[in-house]
């Protein structure tokens, strides 16, 4: 299809490095252009979820490559509507799978935490510039804080009773109870939503110099260390969170109104400006 495309992160600056080896790079590029060619889609926007976009990537974590993508504009006005997600079948190295802007604005609609995550993603394939600049304006303007708040709340504790019980934790159980949890946090004390970037919530929320202190030394061990690496539970730490948890226990951010028309204008601009044919 038809492709303009601006690899700048929406701001018009481009990055003098990008944070993916360029070797694996490339091959999520080819990916990408296959998912196009072998679907008759165009790709607005790629970004890294899981450890790599929140920073904690292990030496043998995966790729998680997430996309938004757009179907010719004659797909939109089909009785019986196309399948809005393309899905690859994952592999031991890349995980690659998308939904198409109308499935993403609709659960962006409903507050959907993951995608928000993704447009703060510091690790960005490809976008579309001017897509992607407005769908970050439309997406603050309707940030739903209640949603997210339970989505973050809800995942930090259930990780919490499920993974860090033991006297022996998986490293990274840690992070996945830390970074929900002060998500959470986030959305109680700020207006915007969390950012997808593990490091940059710490450095908000987390007071604590001896917290810190451990949460560092997790991330040292994890970034080194492969998916399975075990450790001693650290109590300073596991006394943090559930402290944590009690704070968060029955609070609810601001509930907040928001002109959900603002996703239909998106939707129509970017339908209408796919190839017709």
């Amino acid at each position: 299809m038809e492709e303009p495309f601006d690899e700048s992160r929406g701001d018009g600056v481009v990055p003098e490095a990008h944070p993916i080896d360029p070797r694996i790079r490339e091959e999520v590029l080819c990916k990408l252009q296959a998912v196009e060619r072998e679907h008759d889609v165009r790709v607005l926007y790629a970004c890294e979820s899981g450890s790599r976009g929140w920073g904690f990537a292990s030496p043998d974590s995966d790729y998680d490559v997430r996309f938004i993508f757009v179907r010719p504009a004659r797909e939109y006005l089909r009785v019986t509507p196309v399948r809005d997600v393309i899905e690859e079948v994952p592999g031991p190295v890349f995980d690659v799978n998308g939904w198409d802007v109308r499935k993403a604005l609709q659960l962006l609609s409903k507050g959907n935490a993951t995608l928000v995550e993704w447009l703060s993603s510091p690790v960005v394939y490809r976008q579309d510039g001017h897509f992607i600049a407005r769908l970050r304006e439309v997406a603050a303007a309707v940030y739903r804080p209640v949603r997210s708040f339970h989505h973050y709340h809800a995942m930090g504790r259930g990780n919490f009773r499920e993974y860090l019980q033991g006297e022996q934790v998986r490293a990274k159980k840690y992070l996945y109870v830390l970074r929900p949890l002060l998500a959470a946090l986030w959305v109680l004390a700020r207006s915007d939503a969390p950012p997808m970037a593990f490091e940059a919530l710490v450095s908000a929320m987390v007071d604590d110099p001896l917290v810190r202190q451990d949460i560092d030394e997790l991330l040292a061990l994890k970034r080194r260390s492969g998916e399975q690496e075990w450790l001693p539970a650290r109590p300073r730490l596991n006394a943090y969170l559930a402290g944590l948890m009690q704070r968060l226990e029955g609070a609810d951010p601001d509930v907040g109104q928001a002109d959900m028309t603002l996703l239909d204008d998106l939707l129509a601009q970017t339908v209408l400006g796919a190839r017709a044919a």
